[in-house]
């Protein structure tokens, strides 16, 4: 198997020296003694070498080709005429300006010396069965280019018609494939090689790294996208809360209406019992005096008596409910300066709590504005993505914590507040909420109104259908389901004279 392999081999070199020798034969007019001198005068170090002169020879005949009146040099002319002509070119300012550069006269040394300058010079045989496949698009004669081991110097060669390389050697009986190999091979030998086979590993790492930056593009969006409906969640679920906040403080006013509603039923239902009780104290007072005529005027001991016990019996009656009116009184009553003064320390208060509130309010509608923001974003075509990379929706969250915050110190303020000032007004025995205004209390204390700051600013329009102000101060008073001072008073007297009348009158009967 080797010596068969030799033997190809050996008969394969024996053809390369006889197309080397029919190149020769077939060459231009010029002899072969005047190309040797003229190589070795251009290029000497390789003028000793057998396939360097073939080559020389091949670029020698391109250069006549081009060189149309035979001057020696090839102009600009001249190459255009042969790009558009004999490469079928029919937009060659790239292809010309890559041929000439700056200079406009071509001759046999300088195409020689960019032949040697050439990338393709250099080529080997992968290198050129790469090309032949990828570019000249020839893949049947790979094996042919492989065995006859045809490196980049041998490319020159392929570039000029010569029936016994292309029909002999390589075997292309195709006279397509011959022309085509023929101007793949003039294309790549003039202007260099290919970009397809010259950037083929360039490409092949870019789309690799446009894979992999692709690949981890779509993970990092995943990872944000979810990222981001985690947060988002989290968030919905921070203004949920806000929202039961705010409907707390909601049905607490609701409860301080309704307790309003009860106050005053109560108010109604305790001036209809003093009323009824004036009434029938009134009419005891009457039927009391009635009889005590009745006594005086008859004669008889016995009616007398009777009319003494009856008139007795009234009072007693009398007695029993002066007791019950007393017993719902405490015994100990508080100066008036100190209800001027709670009631004007409840107003101060009240201030502050107003401005608390406001605060409050405020931060709950900032937040309101900066959640819908936040679901317009994300409906947009990257919104996900844009809410995901920014500090909105952490900006978003902070502001609803803090409103929520802010709503629950509220609410737990206000009812602190009514609860310890029904305590007050329990312990005091008189009405601290219910009260006619700083203004007034300033007035009455013969206060400075500059100690107290600016004056009360007008009610605002806020979140809450109620207004907290109105109905904290209009609240349920625990002193209110008792008796006015004034009306007890009145009471206390119409009892302690009729005591006294009758304690006139028991003696005489």
């Amino acid at each position: 198997m080797n010596l068969t392999w030799r033997l190809a081999v050996w008969v394969l070199s024996l053809s390369l020296l006889q197309l080397g020798k029919g190149e020769k034969v077939q060459g231009s007019s010029p002899q072969e003694d005047s190309v040797l001198t003229e190589f070795c005068k251009i290029d000497e170090p390789l003028c000793d070498q057998e396939d360097e002169m073939l080559s020389f020879e091949a670029v020698l005949n391109i250069h006549k080709q081009m060189d149309d009146d035979a001057n020696g040099d090839v102009d600009v002319e001249e190459s255009d005429e042969f790009l558009r002509e004999d490469l079928n070119y029919h937009d060659p300012t790239v292809k010309h300006s890559t041929f000439h550069g700056e200079d406009k006269l071509i001759s046999v040394e300088d195409l020689w010396k960019a032949w040697k300058n050439s990338e393709v010079y250099n080529w080997t045989v992968e290198e050129v069965v790469q090309w032949l496949i990828a570019y000249v698009e020839l893949p049947q004669y790979e094996e042919t280019f492989r065995k006859l081991h045809l490196s980049g110097h041998a490319m020159p060669r392929l570039a000029v018609t010569n029936a016994t390389m292309t029909g002999t050697v390589l075997k292309m009986s195709d006279r397509s494939h011959r022309q085509k190999l023929q101007l793949k091979a003039l294309d790549t030998v003039l202007f260099g090689p290919p970009l397809l086979t010259r950037h083929n590993h360039l490409k092949d790492f870019m789309l690799v790294v446009s894979i992999v930056i692709g690949v981890g593009g779509c993970w990092f969006a995943y990872i944000q996208n979810r990222y981001s409906k985690e947060h988002m969640k989290k968030m919905m679920k921070d203004l949920e809360g806000l929202h039961r906040a705010e409907q707390s403080l909601h049905d607490l006013q609701e409860r301080l209406q309704k307790a309003q509603e009860e106050h005053r039923t109560v108010e109604g239902e305790k001036v209809h019992l003093e009323k009824k009780l004036q009434r029938e104290i009134s009419l005891a007072k009457q039927e009391a005096q009635r009889l005590r005529q009745l006594r005086e005027g008859t004669e008889n001991e016995l009616s007398r008596q009777k009319y003494a016990e009856e008139e007795l019996e009234q009072v007693r009656m009398a007695l029993k409910n002066a007791e019950k009116e007393l017993e719902s009184h405490s015994n100990w009553s508080a100066p008036e300066a100190l209800q001027k003064w709670l009631q004007l320390t409840h107003e101060v208060e009240v201030q502050y709590y107003n401005v608390k509130k406001q605060n409050a309010e405020k931060q709950l509608l900032v937040a309101k504005e900066g959640a819908e923001k936040i679901k317009k974003k994300r409906n947009t075509l990257f919104g996900t993505f844009h809410v995901a990379h920014s500090s909105s929706l952490d900006d978003v969250d902070h502001k609803i914590l803090a409103a929520k915050q802010a709503l629950s110190e509220v609410t737990a303020a206000l009812r602190e507040r009514l609860h310890r000032w029904q305590q007050i007004e329990m312990l005091c025995g008189f009405q601290v909420v219910n009260n006619p205004g700083l203004h007034m209390l300033i007035t009455a204390l013969n206060i400075d109104p500059s100690w107290m700051g600016v004056a009360r600013p007008a009610p605002t329009h806020f979140i809450m259908t109620d207004d907290l102000d109105d109905l904290d101060e209009e609240i349920v008073s625990p002193i209110s389901m008792q008796s006015p001072s004034l009306s007890g008073t009145v009471r206390q007297r119409m009892v302690d004279s009729q005591l006294a009348l009758g304690s006139q009158r028991i003696p005489r009967s």
